[in-house]
Formats: C-alpha cells, structure tokens, sequence
C-alpha cells in the first residue's frame, strides 16, 4: 500500500499517539504516505454530562470504527482502555505496540502526595474507578467529577478549582505535561484501568495490515493487556465502572491481580493469580469469574441499575 489514512480523535492526546504511529510507519515503509483523519466521537461531544451517567460502551471508538468499515480509514490508533470488549466482526485489535507507564498520577499545586492532601480536601476525575479507589483510601476527600481534555483539566486544577486531580500517567508523559508538585498512584494500593497506558490499533480483519503492521506489536503488552482485557470481558464491564486490573509477565507466566469496589469506596474486591502467558485471556476470565462469586456481581448489577 502506498496510501494509508489513520482515523483518530482530534484531542491532543489522541493526535500525539495517531502521529506517533504515523511516525513509525513512515520510518518502516519509507516510500509511503500516511495521512491522518479526525473524527469527533460520541464521548468527545457530550462534555457536559460524567461519562458515567452517558452510558454504553465504545464512546469514544464507535464512529472512529464506522470509518474503517465505510472504507474511509485503513486503520485507527486507540487508546487501549477506550476499547470495548466486543468489536465490530470484520474488524480486529491485532497490535498492541509498547505500553507506557500504566499507572496513575496525582497532580496538585500545594500537595505533594495523596496523604497531604488535608481533610476534605476536592479531587476531581472522571473515572470511576479513581473515585473508588480514592475513597476507600481516603474517605474523607471530596471526589467531584472532572471532564475535558488534559490541558483543560491542568487549567481547571492551576485555577484552584480542585486541591488536586488524578489523571494517567501516560498522557502526561506523552504529552510533556507537568504540575508543581506530582505523586504517582501505582499498585499495589491503586489498581489502573484494564490496558491503560496501551495502545491498540485497529483494522479490517481480511486486509492488508495485519502484515503491514506487526513489526509495531510487542510481545509483552499484547500479553498483559489480553489479560486484563479477559478480565473485563468475565465481568463484561466497559470503562465507565470501577473495575481495575494490572498484570505483569515474569518470563513464561502472568500474574494478574482485579479489583472491584463500589463506587463510594466501600467494599473493595481483590484479588490476584497467575498462570501460563499463552493463556493470558483465560486466567482473566477466571479471575473474574472468582471476583463475581466473591462479591463484585452485585456491585456491578447496582451500578448497571441504576444507569
């Protein structure tokens, strides 16, 4: 192919992580062109409502995908965790280059560290999953929502609307961005997204670019991440619950350890096994079967209730 377009969103992040794949193509195949294309997406449009209340999954992958299957992109580049379990039949995620930090940060102006933050203090996010785990570490924190993309976030935290935000480390990274003081939230007390920090490429499943593009998959993250993922897929849960995975490969074997909490940090679930690589999805599903029994089930199904 000499021609090939990438569909993405238009945020600053996703731009950063289209071109940086637009990069390596360039240098791989260097007689080809690689154009990119903007799509506003379900969950770039509604900025004024928490992701949360929105509902569904694919918020911000669905019309990216409807330009694979129309023929006007050859491939699009995602972040990982935005991804639903289930995809459109003719196409697949089939590569997953080198994943960034998975973790998450804190980023604040006067506080250096989730203990410091003072009683009561306001930290906003987005996620679900941060709101949980925040609370059921401090409980007496002020957990309000915050939407926008990455600058717009920092802006609303230097203005003094929040004491403090939580965002992924990967974006910040990716995108060179810094606050006064910064902390980072990892395991094992602060479990992240199921494959954050990955990215995943998607393409029509009979096409030319499985070929095209394999020399960009790395064995590790595509191991971790279906892991993860399997877990997701057990609890058939998409971005917007507080469900948060993280595994690790230690030569042939997976660890993987799940975590499910109530929203309000109360009644944290979680738990850890490992296994064989080659059965990465598997023992996902597995733990996730283990989480449900153990008590995530009806979790989950209050949340999905009363959405």
């Amino acid at each position: 192919m000499k021609n090939i377009t990438i569909a993405t969103r238009g945020s600053k992040l996703a731009l950063w992580q289209a071109n940086h794949i637009r990069d390596c193509l360039l240098a791989q195949y260097p007689g080809i062109s690689v154009d990119l294309l903007e799509i506003k997406t379900t969950g770039d449009k509604i900025l004024d409502v928490p992701l949360a209340k929105v509902g569904g999954k694919g918020l911000f992958v669905k019309e990216i995908e409807e330009a694979l299957l129309d023929g006007r992109a050859d491939l699009a580049v995602h972040s990982m965790k935005d991804v639903p379990v289930e995809l459109p039949e003719s196409l697949v995620v089939g590569v997953n280059p080198k994943r960034e930090d998975n973790t998450d940060t804190l980023l604040s102006v006067h506080y250096g560290s989730l203990d410091e933050l003072p009683k009561g203090a306001k930290v906003g996010t987005s996620s679900l999953r941060r709101r949980a785990q925040l609370l059921a570490l401090r409980p007496d924190l002020e957990v309000l929502d915050l939407r926008g993309n990455v600058d717009t976030r920092l802006r609303k935290l230097i203005e003094g609307q929040y004491d403090a935000i939580v965002m992924a480390t990967a974006g910040i990274r990716r995108l060179g961005l810094s606050a006064p003081k910064m902390s980072r939230l990892a395991p094992p007390a602060f479990i992240p997204a199921v494959a954050q920090g990955a990215l995943g490429i998607e393409y029509a499943q009979d096409g030319p670019m499985a070929e095209l593009l394999a020399f960009l998959n790395d064995g590790e993250s595509r191991i971790t991440v279906q892991a993860e993922r399997g877990f997701l897929t057990g609890l058939d849960g998409g971005c917007q619950v507080p469900i948060a995975a993280h595994a690790t490969l230690d030569g042939g074997t997976v660890t993987l350890t799940g975590f499910v909490c109530d929203v309000d940090g109360t009644a944290p679930i979680r738990m850890e096994v490992s296994g064989p690589a080659a059965e990465a999805f598997d023992l996902g599903l597995d733990l996730a079967r283990r989480v449900l029994d153990a008590g995530a089930r009806e979790i989950l199904q209050k949340l999905y209730d009363e959405a």
